[in-house]
């Protein structure tokens, strides 16, 4: 039933994945010097499932073939498919991502019998089985008890299980649940067999210490049936990734996450910041090819007609660039001094960019005369950067035919060789 990729073949012979990125493995020493907190990382991407239920959205079939093969490429651990039983297109868009993937690929289902019997039927590696189990969803959404829930929790993973697949179960809205009927429905299901217990911070409301604390828990039943824990997390509050990270340091192994952060609401932890803060702040090796995290953020955002903000962590078109003078000379200088350091822009497969406006001071502006092909003295450079200040402060962005304009009003010369310098 498994593949190559699947969990279970993953355990017993891992591939040998050969990383395309640089890594950088050193941590300034200063106040946040502490690398240690956690040790291994897996990552479950959602994008083609919670990411599609962002309002307003929706992936074509080529569109989820073109982004799971590039999560697929990317060594993604887990890539949920979709929702198998939505559709008869939905589930056959399952099933080619199946048969054409070498990870492991993920089907979500209610704890309900025709769910998972599409879920099983679309070939899937994983069924992911969820419930609510808080008291507002049981009883105005579900018109369920906690015992029924409960019922059919467990027989979903039986079920799941006796097909010989891969069983995650989800106790929805997990952060507003009780604890003791939480704590109780997990040892019900891991007792049935579920392979992964994933927490959902459903509506968003966890905050980093309380979510680690409630994650702790979770992890000491799970462990005690030979379960594993995962996190899904949402960004109502702008925690998602900060809950992510919290829920791995109090014992999960895996956390949920969607490219660009898209999904209900206000949507998930984003792949890419949860990537990189585990590769460059935690220093754990995941795995990924991180160089490609850029034209995945691109894919997707053409895709699903969502627009990355600028100031996106990682992936926005500001995420390396640099305008103020004081940081752009530092950054020409070494790149460390106003960047992180511990991640590049080489990393993600992005480039760093000295953003000419108002706020720019001389080496940038000299870098880029230089880069235009032209020989400047410190007095033509200085007389550029003024009119290069004076029109950003009017139309805010410098273009490099502007600045090229300025140049010959103020009569920079060519370099001697004619050439442009590298």
């Amino acid at each position: 039933m498994y593949k190559a990729g699947s969990f279970f073949v993953e355990c017993l012979c891992p591939t040998t994945r050969i990383r395309r990125n640089p890594r950088r493995i050193e941590f300034f020493q200063g106040t946040l010097d502490s690398t240690s907190e956690i040790t291994d990382a897996r990552i479950f991407d959602t994008t083609l499932r919670d990411g599609e239920q962002t309002p307003r959205t929706s992936f074509s079939y080529e569109d989820k073939r073109e982004i799971a093969a590039l999560l697929d490429e990317m060594g993604t651990h887990v890539i949920e498919a979709g929702f198998p039983v939505n559709s008869d297109a939905e589930f056959e868009a399952v099933r080619d991502i199946v048969d054409t993937s070498t990870t492991t690929i993920c089907g979500l289902a209610r704890v309900v019998e025709e769910d998972v019997e599409a879920a099983l039927d679309s070939g899937v590696d994983m069924v992911h089985v969820f419930v609510s189990t808080s008291d507002v969803q049981l009883e105005d959404s579900m018109h369920a008890t906690r015992q029924d829930a409960a019922e059919r929790a467990v027989e979903s993973v039986e079920r799941v299980k006796e097909a010989g697949v891969e069983c995650m179960f989800s106790p929805m809205d997990a952060t507003r649940t009780d604890e003791a009927f939480l704590l109780d429905i997990v040892e019900q299901t891991v007792d049935a067999g579920a392979d992964w217990i994933n927490i959902p911070d459903t509506t968003g409301v966890a905050t980093p210490t309380r979510f680690q604390k409630m994650v702790g828990k979770v992890v000491e039943v799970a462990d005690a049936g030979g379960a594993r824990v995962d996190v899904h997390t949402h960004d109502d509050f702008g925690l998602a990734a900060a809950n992510a990270l919290s829920g791995y340091e109090a014992g999960a192994s895996q956390a949920q996450v969607s490219v660009n952060g898209i999904g209900e609401r206000a949507g998930n932890a984003a792949y890419e910041e949860v990537v990189m803060a585990l590769e460059s702040l935690y220093n754990v090796d995941t795995g990924i090819d991180t160089t490609a995290i850029t034209e995945l953020s691109r894919t997707v955002e053409e895709k699903s007609d969502v627009p990355v903000p600028g100031n996106k962590p990682v992936v926005g078109s500001n995420a390396f660039s640099h305008e103020s003078g004081i940081h752009a000379a530092g950054v020409i200088e070494n790149s460390d001094t106003f960047e992180p350091g511990v991640m590049t822009p080489e990393m993600v497969g992005a480039e760093r960019e000295l953003v000419l406006g108002k706020h720019t001071g001389t080496h940038s502006v000299r870098e880029r005369l230089i880069e235009a092909g032209f020989d400047p003295t410190d007095e033509e450079v200085t007389e550029v950067t003024r009119r290069v200040k004076d029109f950003g402060a009017e139309a805010q962005r410098v273009t490099m035919s502007e600045l090229e304009k300025f140049a010959r009003e103020v009569g920079v010369d060519r370099n001697r060789e004619g050439e442009v310098r590298a």
